[in-house]
């Protein structure tokens, strides 16, 4: 039942042109060079060290890595951290 509700709302987004980041809740990743990024709608933060962090999502953990990470701002959807990434992926 939970699988045709998000489909529905797919199609709603779709349909009328809106956003799906706000409409089904899914992470907007904004990335600025290699030192900034800004990751909406996470659901908490899984792990945190100096070269990887783990940011859980309604979809997949979002994996990060690089160096000398560090929070700029945390909030109840949105986290911006700074740091030099090498690489940004969805854990499989």
């Amino acid at each position: 039942m939970q699988r045709k509700i998000e489909k529905s709302r797919e199609i709603i987004a779709e349909t009328f042109d809106l956003p799906k980041d706000i409409v089904l809740n899914v992470p907007k990743i904004t990335i600025i060079g290699n030192d900034e990024i800004t990751i909406e709608n996470h659901k908490g933060i899984i792990l945190f060290e100096r070269n990887v962090i783990k940011v859980n999502t309604k979809v997949k953990a979002i994996n990060i890595e690089g160096e000398n990470f560090e929070i700029l701002y945390i909030g109840d959807s949105t986290i911006t951290i700074s740091g030099k990434f090498k690489s940004i992926s969805y854990e499989v």
